[in-house]
């Protein structure tokens, strides 16, 4: 049966674990307290989801196999968001293909859509609706579609997310999501076949590939702290290429992007543990910040807490007993 609900964060990692339809981790950048909302619509063979963020923020994302997922800005006055190395702005749509991983970064306040749809079921549709196979097999294709077609699927979105917050229960009328869903699946095909395809140089594939190694080393490690030395390793570039990939693909150094990833899990471990019986000395030592007064100015910046008010505070998780 089809369904939605909207729901407001105010931890991004809750909010990136609620991403089902993805597989996301976010990291935000800015300094202040995290609002987020998320409209989740899930039809017979779509997911939805549209989310909007009052901060700058780093998504790791995995695409789950088997599916092509397409994303897209979703308000025309905010600046580009940076999608897999590449700038993505308002009428634009990048298409990723199953199983790939990417990097999301925005600069502002942004708002943006998402659709995933099994590989099978889009390529069926493109042959039902344009006669023929859609490319889908390169794993970052951006698409600028014609606007008389951008713009109706970006009204049909719209639509989808003021009926979740205005009549949620409509999409539990299999007519109207039937109807919903054919019409986004004619835009998506009529943009993605009929638009103008941005071609990738070879030198931003080559990028891709060792960010790609970056982030399955991150995926593979996520409740532990990584170090430079032992991603280089890994991933068998050198500092200097990496850093060139970071700045491409994630707008700051590896450096500065792994002290980031510390103090969100180090963070997220505050806010999980029980006040009881951990200290904040053996939570930021266990994620590498030996300057414990250091930590926690940072940490006040960046959070606009003290790590011992996270520690004592509620997450929208449940703590662990």
């Amino acid at each position: 049966m089809s369904s939605s609900s909207v729901a407001n964060f105010t931890d991004a990692h809750a909010y990136g674990a609620a991403l089902c339809a993805v597989d996301a981790e976010i990291l935000v950048i800015g300094k202040g307290d995290f609002r987020a909302e998320l409209t989740e619509i899930d039809l017979p063979r779509l997911r939805i989801r549209c989310g909007h963020e009052n901060l700058p923020r780093i998504s790791h994302v995995r695409v789950p196999a088997e599916r092509t997922l397409l994303c897209f800005p979703s308000d025309a006055r905010q600046p580009a968001m940076h999608v897999g190395g590449k700038d993505l702005s308002a009428g634009e749509i990048m298409v990723f293909a199953s199983s790939t991983v990417h990097h999301e970064w925005t600069s502002a306040p942004c708002g943006w859509g998402a659709i995933s749809v099994t590989t099978a079921d889009l390529a069926a549709a493109g042959r039902s609706v344009v006669g023929r196979d859609l490319d889908l097999a390169s794993n970052t294709h951006l698409v600028r579609p014609h606007p008389v077609q951008g713009s109706w699927l970006a009204n049909l979105l719209e639509i989808a997310e003021r009926l979740a917050r205005a009549a949620p229960d409509v999409f539990a009328c299999a007519a109207v999501a039937r109807g919903l869903e054919q019409e986004l699946i004619h835009a998506i095909i009529k943009c993605l076949s009929e638009g103008t395809p941005v071609a990738m140089g070879r030198g931003a594939h080559h990028h891709s590939r060792i960010i790609e190694r970056f982030e399955l080393l991150l995926a593979a490690n996520r409740g532990r702290p990584l170090y430079l030395a032992e991603i280089c390793a890994a991933t068998g570039v050198s500092e200097r290429t990496l850093r060139g990939c970071c700045h491409e693909h994630l707008g700051m150094g590896p450096i500065q992007y792994l002290h980031l990833r510390r103090m969100h899990l180090a963070r997220h471990a505050l806010m999980l543990a029980d006040s009881k019986i951990a200290t904040v000395t053996e939570i930021a030592t266990r994620f590498g910040f030996w300057e414990l007064g250091r930590f926690a100015v940072e940490y006040r910046a960046l959070f606009g807490e003290s790590p011992s008010a996270s520690l004592r505070r509620p997450s929208q998780e449940p703590k662990h007993t």
